[in-house]
């Protein structure tokens, strides 16, 4: 239990990679909540390509991080303090965005209320940052209600090995697809063919992404979950079939560009095959969190969905920590735990 608080403030904002000075950690007084609120003491804290977007002054689908304020970021704590009586001392809560620090005043209601947590029999508590979280949320209804997959269609995901990516996946295969994923390397390749269930992936690092596609999707793909953009993504419009659904999720490989980024130079291919491009927000979904719930934690708790993190301790090497997922240097949820579970 700590006397203070330490948080990342947003000092500059980034060109291209993060720099030193951009960010600064700073210690202040612990908060202390007022009637009506909860002190919540984050244990973990989620890191997303997100978060560099939301360090830019550009137009995205939340106002920027504002100079000089805490970096924004998903939290999952233990209610340390409470003046609210639905919310006890022990509760385990997702303080909304919770920030990049030790401490979060919780709310109980409005956009960012704090949602209570029940942990079920044998499942880790950092599940509840990834295959139950928003992680979770953004493969499954992502891919149930965008991507809608029928069994024997192929499915693509980039960046499979990834936090979104491994689940997405793994759905996939639930649903009867053939699935196919993209990576950075052998053993990524390996994790999600052999652990997760993948037909096959492709290191898009050693080899033409096109021509390989063409070998593992001899029928074409049906749909792309995109988490990359960039050439995986042109690669993936030249071999889409007829109709074929483009899930937006993500475009990591664009986040650090530092000016316009060229193409998809294959963009023709989307009238030419009718196909359906459509990107999505996980805000979007919120108010049906617990069908997503319900589901997810059959499927983890049957063994039929396996979850992987990647954790680096210390709110200190957050920023550190960070750029992993700009290198690809991550495998599963990357995740800083800021103090010990509960």
């Amino acid at each position: 239990m700590r006397s203070t608080n330490r948080q990342w403030i947003l000092r500059k904002r980034p060109t291209g990679d993060i720099q030193p000075g951009d960010l600064e950690l700073v210690e202040r007084s612990k908060p202390v909540p007022k009637k009506g609120e909860f002190l919540v003491r984050n244990v973990y804290l989620s890191l997303d390509p997100t978060n560099r977007i939301w360090m830019s002054d550009m137009e995205q689908y939340m106002p920027p991080v504002g100079i000089g304020d805490v970096m924004r970021g998903g939290t999952l704590g233990m209610v340390e303090i409470s003046n609210h009586p639905d919310y006890e001392v022990g509760d385990l809560v997702v303080p909304g965005l919770g920030g990049w620090q030790d401490y979060t005043i919780g709310a109980a209601s409005g956009p960012m209320a704090a949602r209570k947590l029940t942990r079920l029999p044998g499942i880790p508590m950092t599940a509840y940052m990834s295959a139950l979280g928003f992680t979770g949320a953004t493969a499954y209804f992502g891919l149930m209600d965008i991507g809608q997959p029928k069994a024997g269609e192929t499915v693509v995901v980039s960046a499979a090995a990834g936090a979104v990516g491994q689940i997405v996946g793994q759905i996939a295969r639930i649903k009867g697809c053939r699935v196919i994923g993209l990576a950075s390397t052998e053993a990524k390749c390996n994790y999600v063919v052999k652990e997760l269930g993948f037909n096959a992936c492709i290191n898009y690092k050693q080899t033409d992404v096109s021509k390989a596609l063409k070998k593992v999707c001899p029928k074409g793909i049906d749909i792309d979950f995109e988490n990359a953009g960039g050439r995986i993504l042109d690669a993936v419009l030249e071999n889409i079939n007829l109709h074929a659904r483009i899930v937006l999720c993500g475009l990591i490989s664009q986040y650090n560009a530092e000016g316009p980024v060229p193409g998809p130079y294959n963009f023709t291919n989307i009238l030419m095959k009718r196909a359906r491009v459509e990107g999505f927000i996980i805000l979007d979904y919120v108010h049906r969190f617990d069908e997503f719930m319900a589901q997810m934690a059959q499927w983890l708790m049957t063994g039929q969905v396996k979850d992987r993190v990647d954790i680096t301790e210390g709110l200190e090497n957050a920023v550190d920590a960070l750029q992993k997922l700009f290198t690809s240097a991550n495998t599963g949820k990357l995740l800083i735990q800021i103090a010990e579970e509960p």
